[in-house]
């Protein structure tokens, strides 16, 4: 019997756990799933004979390596600065290990140990990262083999609501971790566009989005995603002239959220502000724009640093997101994002019945000889309800399905991997489409 260890019950596992079930019944799996809350993890298996519920602390070396060490194989859905703690216990006890998260540093210079161990930890595994290098990967291939030289791409993907459910004037309802949505962007952006190279900070990330229009949806509008440059060599496109990975959003979200950073309300600095159990959210409003621009309140940040143009849908956003209210900030917060965070959770959250929508949209340009084409690849997915939504199926079934080829030795790779090669992304492509995770490619021009 294989045995699976994940770490990690919430939004984004349900479908993955639903799969793991689903096939472990015909693999003779067992699956281990921790979370801290041992409650959420008991509800997602609904007592089936193949898996098990745990919880304990993550940090704790003993608990960890014991349930480490029994593994086939381990998925990790844990933050990513929890999950490179799980990765380093992986790498000393010989596991293999995936991720739906950035590979970050510390994983990054366990490389060549992971290569002499001869284990495969498989990051970047799930929907953005994930089927967005897979898909975008399956293009490339196919149009260099086609004799083609790409000159642009650009890769656009957004976690959004669905039309039928969007209710609220942000068109906005939270289907992953608040607290990414909160930081999005926070590391700013480096991309390269027309062959010059752009890095565009923080405080200007928002402003003045681009749009792209979206087959059988809407104009969406987009920000860069933090550092494409690193993306080109790794789908050997060093020599593209246009290179970039962006987010999604409505329009109005993005210009909104561009007064929201700009008037402090992401920031993550402790302050002692924030100890006092009689700071209203309005108070802490005007004391966040006050620290930034010379004691002005609101009324003035919207008078003279907001554009005409935007201040009665920054004004209705923000009072939306109840900015303007006398209700006391939570005695648990400590900086301004944890209360941005705490509204955002209750204003902009999926009601039971709420759908999600993920839209996915690849851009790219070649020649062929004095031949210029442009394809299109489009991906939208809806979910189901609250529980089962697009983010948690578009990120669950590629490590489901990725964890299965793995154990059943059908992916043999060795080593740190992200799926851009063939042996991984064409087989865990074709099983996505029979979950309905479809795309639809076009050729605009030729």
């Amino acid at each position: 019997m294989k045995t699976i260890l994940l770490f990690g019950a919430g939004r984004s596992a349900t479908v993955l756990i639903d799969y793991l079930l689903k096939e472990a019944e015909n693999e003779i799996w067992k699956i281990f799933i921790v979370d801290a809350d041992l409650n959420l993890a008991k509800s997602k298996i609904n007592d089936s004979y193949y898996a098990e519920a745990i919880s304990f602390d993550i940090n704790d070396e003993i608990k960890r390596k014991e349930f480490i060490s029994k593994a086939d194989i381990v998925i990790s859905l844990l933050p990513p600065a929890l999950h490179t703690i799980v990765a380093i216990t992986c790498v000393e006890e010989n596991k293999n290990l995936l991720t739906a998260s950035y590979t970050d540093e510390t994983i990054k210079n366990q490389k060549s140990t992971i290569e002499n161990k001869e284990l495969l930890f498989l990051c970047e595994m799930g929907l953005d990262p994930g089927i967005d290098h897979m898909s975008a990967m399956k293009m490339i291939d196919e149009i260099h083999e086609g004799g083609g030289k790409i000159n642009s791409f650009k890769s656009h993907c957004g976690g959004l609501v669905a039309p039928e459910s969007d209710t609220n004037p942000w068109h906005y309802k939270i289907s992953w971790n608040p607290r990414n949505i909160v930081m999005a962007g926070a590391a700013g952006a480096i991309f390269k566009m027309n062959r010059a190279v752009i890095k565009i900070p923080y405080n200007l990330l928002f402003a003045d989005c681009n749009k792209i229009t979206v087959p059988g949806l809407y104009d969406l509008a987009y920000y860069p995603n933090r550092d494409s440059l690193s993306y080109m060599p790794l789908y050997g496109l060093e020599e593209t002239s246009t290179f970039i990975r962006t987010t999604l959003r409505n329009p109005d979200f993005c210009t909104t959220w561009n007064y929201i950073i700009k008037a402090n309300l992401t920031d993550e600095n402790t302050l002692d502000t924030y100890k006092s159990k009689n700071v209203s959210i309005k108070d802490w409003l005007d004391k966040s724009i006050a620290s930034k621009f010379q004691g002005k309140n609101f009324e003035e940040f919207l008078e003279q640093e907001v554009d005409k143009k935007d201040r009665m849908l920054v004004k209705n956003l923000f009072e939306y997101l109840d900015l303007f209210s006398d209700e006391k900030i939570p005695v648990f917060v400590r900086c301004s994002a944890d209360v941005l965070q705490h509204l955002i959770e209750r204003k902009l959250a999926l009601k039971p019945d709420d759908k999600d929508m993920i839209v996915m949209v690849h851009e790219i340009e070649s020649a062929s000889g004095n031949q210029q084409t442009a394809f299109r690849s489009t991906l939208i997915v809806k979910g189901e309800d609250s529980l089962r939504t697009a983010m948690a199926k578009t990120v669950g079934l590629p490590l489901g399905i990725a964890a299965k080829l793995i154990l059943n030795g059908k992916i043999k790779l060795k080593g740190l991997h992200i799926p851009t090669r063939k042996e991984i992304y064409l087989p865990v492509l074709e099983e996505l489409e029979s979950y309905g995770i479809i795309f639809h490619d076009e050729k605009i021009t030729g």
